[in-house]
């Protein structure tokens, strides 16, 4: 270097009078929490493949690199303790630190800009529409397998599908009214379907939890963003709820039932009865007479009139379906059918989320809505198909099984990850049950910056969004991120040890109207952030 020359990462500098401070590309030690930052070879949330912040996390960005470590840990210690103080946990079955566990949040939130959500709702709307179409068609006149879309295996052979049902017309013709679509993001950012939870999706109380926490403990952040509430889901779940009461009661009796305390997602139950204002029981409180469903109260006994039931269908009536249930309540079915209660999830909904349906939603877009479908599903290999079964047995070490009617990342192999023994396993419950099995490529899920072990390093996540279907579709602003806090991990289920993040919406006037990040939102052009 020559006298007088500047030397090369001074060069990048300028002093931008609006922040007081210069600006550019900094050297790495300059970077505060993020200096060790690596985007990796995945679609990273906030930072683009040249390590330049994405504009509508300019600000997040700048927030946090001039926070201190130690900062970062009191704060992550303040949410903690208010998960441990308000009981905000959740059960992993399969944990060995004991059955019950709070709920893992990270700090850093994942932020949607408003065009990005606007494309999902649209989507969303779009794909629970057909849905409801065609549970209602399955249940009917079958119109979607005569004609030839669905195979009659896929419907008729499903586990969740409930002959028992056919021709019964479900109040308002609803059948899905809460559904939990997971999305993921693949390595060129595109949002792709994983599933659609028809039956009694969960984690949406995490969400609204998540937003209080991120409140608390960044009480001056949320001023800066124009972020959008979701603090009305309760509201707009009871809403539902009400619109499909029998004989449009205009003051319905609304409860919540649950399994009781020992389900893995009791505490949501009971946190959404009370944000509703409605009671929270079990199958023991409820009971049935003249086919009405009574409350049992303090004061005798009370009609109930809807049921949002976050119990299955297997469960709900020993009388109907398992004889052995001592959750459910005798006689309720027959009551539903009577037309004396409504029930939320309809019964016999779990024929749409079955994982080898999912395969054929697309077709259900283009069937009954006559549109090409927004928001692709993953590439999904039938097993019960001949060719796809050939494919699945010769490459099931490079895919991810699934069983076609679990859930909470149960009854899955991903066969990059798993033993030999596992991989063999599950080749045999495929051959066994051609019809019970899809299977799907690896997808290099999207990361997001997580705040883990005193670093910040980037984490696989999805997305959750809550789809409420009553007079009209609802969708809270953003949904449930959930995060795979083991490093390398693509498992982000809650009951698999997964946790979450807060999810912001923006409001459109308040992103960036630059197409490209400004120069003191430039971090090093290496794969290593600095």
């Amino acid at each position: 270097m020559s006298a007088g020359e500047v030397p090369a990462f001074l060069r990048n500098w300028q002093f931008d009078l609006a922040l007081g401070r210069a600006v550019g590309t900094f050297p790495a030690y300059m970077q505060g929490m993020f200096t060790d930052y690596e985007v990796g070879g995945f679609f990273d949330e906030m930072f683009d493949s040249a390590g330049k912040v994405r504009p509508h996390y300019a600000k997040l960005l700048e927030r946090f690199s001039d926070m201190e470590p130690a900062e970062l840990e009191r704060k992550n210690a303040l949410a903690a303790s208010s998960y441990l103080s308000q009981g905000i946990t959740f059960t992993v079955y399969s944990g060995d630190e004991g059955t019950e566990r709070i709920f893992p949040f990270d700090l850093i939130p994942r932020i949607v800009a408003a065009k990005e959500w606007e494309h999902v709702e649209r989507g969303l709307v779009q794909r629970l529409t057909a849905l409801n179409m065609f549970l209602h068609d399955v249940y009917h006149d079958q119109r979607i397998v005569k004609e030839g879309i669905v195979p009659d295996y896929i419907v008729n052979g499903a586990k969740h599908f409930r002959p028992e049902f056919m021709g019964f017309d479900v109040p308002k013709d609803i059948y899905i009214h809460v559904c939990g679509t997971d999305l993921i993001r693949d390595d060129k950012g595109n949002y792709l379907v994983l599933e659609d939870n028809g039956r009694c999706p969960s984690g949406v109380s995490y969400l609204l939890e998540n937003r209080q926490a991120m409140k608390r403990v960044f009480p001056g952040l949320f001023a800066k963003h124009g972020v959008r509430p979701v603090d009305r889901y309760p509201q707009e779940l009871l809403a539902v709820l009400r619109h499909i009461a029998p004989n449009d009661n205009p003051d319905p009796t609304v409860a919540v039932l649950t399994p009781g305390i020992y389900n893995s997602a009791y505490f949501e139950h009971s946190f959404l009865a009370r944000e509703m204002g409605i009671e929270i029981v079990t199958g023991a409180d409820l009971v049935v007479q003249n086919q009405r469903v009574y409350m049992k109260t303090t004061k005798g006994l009370k009609q109930v009139d809807v049921i949002y039931r976050r119990i299955d269908d297997d469960f709900l009536d020993p009388l109907v379906f398992r004889k052995d249930s001592v959750l459910g309540v005798p006689g309720l079915v027959e009551a539903y059918r009577a037309g004396n209660v409504a029930l939320a999830n309809s019964i016999g909904t779990g024929v749409a989320d079955d994982k080898a349906t999912y395969y054929y939603v697309p077709a259900m877009i283009k069937f009954y809505l006559g549109e090409e479908p927004i928001l692709p599903n993953v590439q999904t290999f039938l097993s019960a198909v001949e060719s796809d079964r050939k494919y699945i047995l010769e490459n099931m070490e490079n895919l991810v099984v699934k069983s076609a009617n679990e859930s909470g990342g149960y009854g899955m192999l991903i066969g990059p990850h798993a033993t030999k023994e596992q991989v063999e396993k599950f080749r045999q419950a495929v051959i066994a049950d051609p019809r019970g099995y899809v299977a799907q490529p690896v997808i290099s899920l999207s990361r997001s910056p997580s705040f883990c072990e005193g670093n910040i390093e980037g984490r696989h996540i999805d997305l959750r969004p809550y789809v409420l279907c009553g007079e009209k579709i609802s969708i809270v602003p953003g949904g449930l991120t959930r995060v795979a806090m083991k490093k390398g991990s693509l498992v982000v289920n809650s009951s698999q040890g997964g946790g979450s993040k807060d999810t912001w919406v923006l409001d459109e006037e308040d992103e960036p109207s630059v197409a490209e990040p400004s120069q003191s939102q430039t971090q090093s052009s290496s794969s290593t952030l600095a």
